[in-house]
């Protein structure tokens, strides 16, 4: 009987490590299985840097962030609020000829507080609208006031949108002084950093003296699907 008893407690161990393993592999992610895990930064060995504009104003600055990027040689993306891009058709539609657009919500909402269905009509609306005015289906979203939460991440999933956050904050939206956008921009910056800006006067007046120092040290600038990779992004 003692004997039994030890054959009984090694099969039913025996059973239940098998059970846990099996709920590893299925836990565990296939390699062809797409992450949707939020972006802080690109490509640390590709000698470039993403300057991401998130815009619901400012539009009057815009067109500057463009002449100057053109002067440059330099390139950025632009997330654009559905909001704003359905009263600023032509400029997004010149926006997008030269430059990445990228989704940033329809009303600036916090994603992390509303339901799946609000992620959903938000994301899917400002989409829809990009896609509309450019030809192009965008494929970055940037978090409203980068706040993330599980229905936002799901959703992203399920219309096919990577998560970008930002490894650089300038903070332009709240310290109207050019300087300290510069300082922000460039202050151990590093291949691959994905630098976050708001079209501002201050962040316009900053924005060529970020691009003499980026030159000055060996970076160039792409865009944020240019700079991320698989292997590289995290």
């Amino acid at each position: 009987m003692k004997k039994y008893n030890v054959f009984v407690h090694i099969v039913s161990n025996c059973v239940i490590v098998a059970l846990l393993f099996g709920l590893y592999l299925a836990c565990v992610p296939s390699p062809d299985t797409p992450a949707y895990a939020p972006i802080y930064k690109g490509d640390g060995n590709s000698g470039k840097v993403a300057l991401m504009f998130n815009v619901y104003q400012g539009s009057e600055y815009v067109e500057g962030i463009m002449e100057v990027m053109e002067k440059y040689d330099a390139t950025c993306t632009f997330f654009v609020g559905g909001c704003w891009a359905e009263k600023n058709m032509t400029l997004l539609k010149s926006m997008s000829e030269k430059y990445e657009i990228g989704n940033h919500g329809y009303l600036h909402l916090d994603h992390a507080a509303i339901s799946e269905q609000s992620n959903r009509e938000e994301i899917g609306l400002c989409g829809t609208l990009i896609e509309k005015v450019t030809g192009k289906t965008p494929t970055l979203f940037a978090p409203p006031s980068g706040s993330i939460g599980n229905a936002m991440t799901k959703v992203c999933a399920e219309l096919g949108y990577k998560i970008i956050m930002w490894s650089k904050d300038t903070i332009d939206w709240r310290d109207k002084d050019y300087e300290l956008v510069y300082k922000r921009a460039t202050s151990d910056i590093q291949s691959g950093d994905l630098v976050l800006m708001h079209p501002t006067a201050h962040t316009l007046k900053a924005l060529p003296t970020i691009l003499d120092y980026y030159a000055a040290n060996g970076l160039s600038t792409a865009t944020v699907s240019e700079i991320l990779t698989e292997e590289g992004s995290y």
